[in-house]
């Protein structure tokens, strides 16, 4: 089929791209750069010279494709600290997708997080609905559309998408991190769970929910279930070859900066209806094994800051609650009712 594709040349699409075209779809991406085009044109796709705040031009490629995938949101907003404004955006940006495609019959993929359990303590599914938070109504919006007749459906990202196509997410963070510290830290005793996925394995849970997920399906694109903080610092420390040890609590905003509200959280996240529905499993490295390797740890990567930036944190990115309502020594009422909110995606 001939796909639309939003964030077409970021981290997931980079990934996406090459496997729709491989498995015999066409592809239009959208780009509001010379470079982005030129790269969508070396893999063999059609551009679209755009942005998200050009709505019509979104409505008339959608109505022209016979599906859509929606990666893209505003991470420049949002960074700079408008992330109400990149939420209001995005819920825009559906439902301008959404009205080309009504009573088509036509796939529309969208993109939310996996967030946490309803139950604190336990994988959150496919099944947990929520009805608040900062990019629910977004994912609830292209759930929705299954009742004007398109096939839609929201692929929920874990917080970490990990591979050599990574340069900006939690991993490349948690690095610098140990890098400026001259340590691999953790929060506590280390075994809350943060939930993981390949970006290739995740790009290939977008193609098959294009392809074949009923509408109104919820699909989670996770590989590791929840893999331990503790685990993820010691192969850090490892591959730094630096001191591995826990971070006192009120140290760590200057040592984690943005992730300082999330790397203490227990979030995992099960993927089991989403493996038997599309009949996906992760092929690629999962977490660890991927750490194992030498491309996050090379010459000139993994170098970011992990402090400063007027953006929200990544607690609140991942809830909609500031990071100071949970802290990392926070109640677990607090953790709860945070968890409960959780709904951003990361890609």
């Amino acid at each position: 089929m001939h796909v639309f594709v939003t964030g077409a040349t970021g981290h997931i699409g980079s990934a996406l791209l090459p496997d729709l075209l491989a498995a015999g779809h066409e592809v239009t991406g959208l780009t509001r750069s010379e470079s982005g085009a030129a790269a969508l044109k070396a893999l063999g796709a059609r551009v679209r010279t755009g942005d998200l705040d050009d709505l019509d031009g979104l409505r008339e490629a959608a109505a022209e494709a016979d599906g859509v995938i929606h990666l893209a949101f505003k991470h420049e907003a949002m960074r700079s600290g408008n992330y109400q404004g990149a939420i209001a955006d995005d819920l825009a940006v559906v439902r301008a997708l959404g009205d080309a495609l009504a009573g088509s019959g036509k796939p529309l993929v969208g993109t939310s997080g996996t967030g946490g359990s309803d139950v604190p303590g336990t994988p959150s599914t496919e099944d947990q609905v929520r009805t608040a938070g900062p990019r629910v109504e977004a994912e609830n919006e292209v759930v929705g559309l299954s009742a004007r007749g398109v096939r839609s459906s929201v692929v929920r990202l874990p917080p970490v998408v990990h591979s050599d196509l990574d340069h900006h997410g939690f991993v490349p963070t948690l690095i610098a991190a140990a890098r400026r510290a001259g340590e691999s830290g953790y929060l506590g005793d280390g075994a809350n769970r943060w939930p993981a996925v390949h970006t290739r394995d995740a790009a290939r849970v977008y193609r098959l929910a294009l392809e074949k997920a009923p509408g109104g399906s919820r699909l989670h694109a996770v590989g590791d279930d929840g893999v331990p903080l503790r685990a993820i610092a010691e192969e850090i420390g490892r591959r730094l070859d630096v001191p591995v040890a826990a971070v006192a609590p009120d140290q760590a905003e200057a040592r984690f900066g943005f992730l300082a509200g999330l790397v203490g959280l227990d979030i995992p996240a099960t993927a089991a209806r989403t493996r038997e529905l599309l009949d996906w499993r992760p092929e690629h490295p999962d977490l660890l094994a991927d750490l194992a390797l030498d491309h996050y740890f090379a010459a000139g990567t993994a170098g970011s800051s992990a402090g400063g930036g007027r953006g929200p944190s990544a607690l609140q990115r991942y809830t909609g609650r500031a990071s100071t309502t949970v802290t990392p020594g926070g109640g677990a009422a607090d953790r709860a009712r945070c968890l409960n909110r959780a709904s951003s995606g990361f890609c």
